[in-house]
């Protein structure tokens, strides 16, 4: 029996093999397990040093805080001042007086310090974890409210370090990082102190020292426990302050205390005793007559787009603006007395220059619920140099609002038509709609005429109606709107004088819009540049932009027709001794009227609107037009404008603008873009030849001593009813009565037939035989009775029965044609026959 022992062996070295290779394989996985997390671990700290790099890139250093803060020279202890553009007359400043802000520290051993019920009451209402939460300044806060701001120092950071980053997550890890920084580095007595002398208690309080003197006239370290609660509240809602709000600012003061005592910081007598007080809050200080006010709110909302209006409002900053004091001082002047002479109120005018330039209103006019505003603006650089709000019975006030366009606008839709070969001399006719425009409803002009055939130039420059409307049908309205956008006005939205002043001086300059892009708009501007105290310059908008619009030959274009004073007729108010484009507005119901005009130097918007009942036209804005115009002129010399290369100047006749003819009643020079001048003589006039006993055309057998030459207008048939109604003479479409000879069989013509129309090469058929037949000629003259006749080839000595006589070529010619037939015999005798045509 063979032995089991190799058999053993062999199992066991089989079972160890395996455990071996599962003991490999294990701890293969394990390494490789051990690997992935390795790089995994790696990956995610190189992301993380990524992400905290991209965080930290161009983080605010915290040391701004003591060069913002600190006596005696902190930027923000200077409230934010605006001036005129020289720097020299202050607009306005965002401090209830024009002093420097007070820093009070919170070290009881000075003799001015913060109470420390102040420092709890602001404690309770806005950080109750202040001096226990961990030392890094800020607690864990909702990332999907980025404007959370938990603790005191975070709100530091928040409103002075981080002001001018949008809200977001980035900036929320940025705000706890800093807010962690100054913590360490300062300390939270100090945080504490700078919160307190920077916060806002409304009213442009700016730091409880302000407040204390604004709200309870005393200083901060007199504030009772009630007055300090009252401060601590309206720090965090600064619009429910003691004089906006007194009801409510008393209510929150006594919210605070009810939480001071609840936190076991007051006691409970302390508590009683604050509840009982009544704090005597002050008197608002009256308030002094606010120079520029629309002016200064413009230069704040053009701003919001660089730095948050909160932050202006903190202090610190100098804005020097583009206002001219002297010519804002005049505007608002002769607006103030314009609109109390508007509505009745003549008793107590202003006596200024400009008042003195007013041209009379119209007789026996009142509109008390009326209002005015005014707008100069520099096109050479797109600064505006004064502005006045809507004014009411003689009272300015802020506001500078949007309005109905009108007609302001129409200058666009001609635009778009010289953009497309038009001219300032193409026809028009200004009569009641018809065809699809008399589906529109019936559109009428202002002055409730129709005017019948004008050149674009005087429908523009008159404001009629009814030819906007049809050049604005045959532009298209999706192309007019393209043009207008250019200029930054949507036809669909109100317009205000900024984007109308900015619009109408391009075409002063050539085509180039000067100004700055503002919050996405490129606009004309009302700030120079911006300022910190230390003269850091944070906004410089000294130099303008420019922004190409139009070629220079459109713009003049445009300018030639808006500062013909002759187009204008009647606008006397608009003439101000000097070259200015001019276009007036208003709308359909009468409650907006404009005029926009401008001169190489200036260009000046005023409006008017009603309220009420009556209704108002551009003769009113005209008047202060009229004097806001020569008040920014001046002296200075009476500059017009020259023609650009790609303008040139023809004589037209009008109103065809099309070339003369001796028929054309009246001859004008207009101008033309190169290319778009006329080739074709003017067809809109014509000669008749009419018996003047009849009244009817005459014809080739019409006595030659009743026949009298007169010029009528071509009237289509479109217009007709409008030229019969204004008893325009009509040319008669009917022929002389006299009757035409018998048709000699053998010397007649039968084609073409009497009185036709004719053009080309004219065939003339008809016979010329009969006895003793010698030859036969024809020839034409013009006109019924010719005075010179042209024979249409030779002689022919071969008779024509009813075919081809004579070929006429005239495509050369127009008018009244006579075509005569001579049909010669042998013995002389000759016989005649002759038709009257017109040649189209």
């Amino acid at each position: 029996m063979p032995s089991t022992h190799p058999i053993l062996r062999a199992r066991r070295e089989r079972r160890l093999a395996k455990q071996r290779t599962s003991s490999n394989r294990t701890r293969g996985t394990l390494l490789s397990v051990g690997i992935v997390l390795s790089l995994l671990s790696a990956a995610l700290i190189i992301l993380g040093a990524f992400v905290y790099a991209d965080i930290t890139r161009d983080l605010p250093s915290v040391e701004i805080l003591p060069r913002l803060l600190n006596p005696p020279n902190g930027f923000l202890l200077q409230p934010t001042n605006i001036y005129d553009r020289t720097g020299l007359q202050l607009l306005f400043t965002f401090a209830p007086t024009n002093t420097p802000r007070r820093y009070i520290p919170i070290n009881e051993q000075n003799p001015q310090h913060i109470p420390e019920d102040l420092v709890n009451s602001l404690i309770a209402v806005a950080d109750p974890q202040f001096w226990s939460h961990a030392k890094r300044g800020y607690v864990i806060q909702d990332y999907n409210n980025p404007d959370s701001h938990p603790t005191i120092a975070q709100k530091l950071v928040s409103e002075l370090i981080l002001y001018n980053e949008p809200p977001s997550l980035r900036r929320a890890i940025r705000e706890r990082i800093l807010a962690a920084q100054i913590t360490a580095q300062f300390g939270r007595t100090q945080i504490m102190e700078w919160y307190l002398n920077s916060a806002n208690f409304g009213n442009y309080a700016f730091g409880v020292e302000a407040a204390s003197q604004l709200y309870f006239g005393k200083s901060a370290e007199q504030l009772t426990l009630a007055e300090s609660a009252i401060l601590a509240a309206a720090s965090e809602t600064p619009a429910l302050n003691p004089l906006d709000a007194p009801q409510l600012a008393l209510q929150h003061g006594r919210e605070v205390i009810y939480v001071l005592n609840g936190l076991g910081i007051v006691n409970n007598k302390d508590t009683i005793t604050a509840l009982a007080e009544t704090p005597q809050i002050e008197s608002a200080p009256p308030t002094p007559p606010e120079f520029a006010p629309a002016f200064v709110n413009m230069v704040l909302s053009q701003l919001e787009s660089q730095i948050p209006r909160d932050r202006i409002e903190r202090g610190g900053l100098n804005i020097i603006t583009t206002l001219d004091h002297e010519l804002q001082e005049q505007s608002a002047c002769a607006t103030e007395v314009y609109a109390a002479r508007m509505a009745g109120l003549t008793e107590s005018e202003k006596d200024c220059k400009s008042a003195g330039l007013l041209p009379s209103l119209p007789p026996a006019v009142t509109l008390v619920d009326s209002s005015a505003s005014a707008l100069i603006l520099d096109p050479n650089n797109g600064q505006v140099l004064a502005l006045v709000g809507e004014t009411v019975q003689g009272v300015e006030t802020p506001l500078m609002t949007a309005h109905q366009p009108g007609s302001s606008l129409d200058a666009f839709v001609y635009l778009t038509g010289f953009t497309r070969g038009l001219s300032p001399a193409s026809l028009t006719w200004d009569i009641p709609p018809y065809g699809d425009f008399a589906n529109e409803g019936n559109i009428q002009n202002f002055d409730g005429i129709y005017h019948g055939p004008v050149r674009l130039r005087i429908a523009l420059a008159n404001d009629y109606q009814v030819p906007v409307e049809t050049l604005k049908a045959q532009m298209g309205i999706e192309n007019v709107t393209s043009i207008t956008s250019s200029f930054g006005i949507d036809l669909n939205d109100d317009v205000n004088m900024l984007k109308l002043a900015g619009a109408y001086g391009v075409f002063g300059k050539q085509g180039i819009y000067f100004g700055q892009n503002v919050d996405d708009e490129f606009l004309p501007v009302t700030v120079l540049r911006v300022e910190g105290v230390d003269h850091t310059v944070l906004v410089d908008w000294a130099l303008p932009q420019a922004k190409p619009v139009l070629t220079p030959a459109l713009a003049y274009l445009m300018t030639h027709v808006l500062s013909d004073e002759t187009a204008r007729g009647q606008s006397n108010p608009l003439e101000i001794g000097r070259p200015a484009g001019v276009k007036v507005g208003q709308t359909s119901d009468g409650l907006d009227a404009w005029v926009v005009g401008y001169t190489p130097s200036h260009v000046v918007v005023t409006w008017t609107g009603m309220h009420g009942e009556e209704i108002v036209t551009p003769r009113f804005p005209s008047v202060l037009w009229n004097a806001l115009m020569q008040v920014a002129s001046g002296d200075s010399p009476a500059n017009g404008w020259t023609a650009p290369q790609g303008v040139s100047t023809i004589t037209v006749c009008d109103p065809s603008g099309m070339l003369p003819t001796q028929d054309c009643p009246n001859l004008v020079s207009e101008i033309f873009l190169n290319g778009s001048e006329p080739i074709q003589a003017d067809n809109l006039f014509r000669e008749f030849s009419i018996n003047r006993e009849t009244g009817l055309l005459a014809t080739v057998f019409t006595p030659p001593e009743l026949i009298e030459t007169r010029v009528y207008m071509l009237i289509p048939e479109t217009a007709r009813d409008w030229a019969v109604s204004t008893g325009l003479e009509i040319p008669p479409t009917s022929y002389d009565a006299i009757q035409a000879p018998p048709v000699n069989p053998i010397a007649n013509i039968a084609s073409p037939e009497l009185f036709a129309d004719v053009s080309g090469v004219v065939k003339i058929i008809g016979t010329a035989s009969g006895e003793d037949f010698s030859y036969y000629r024809v020839q034409v003259g013009k006109g019924l009775n010719p005075q010179e006749w042209i024979q249409l080839g030779g002689d022919v000595t071969t008779p024509v029965e009813n075919d081809v006589l004579a070929e006429w070529d005239t495509k050369s010619l127009s008018g009244l044609y006579a075509v005569q037939l001579l049909v010669v015999r042998n013995d002389q005798v000759v016989d005649t026959a002759v038709i009257q045509v017109t040649i189209k």
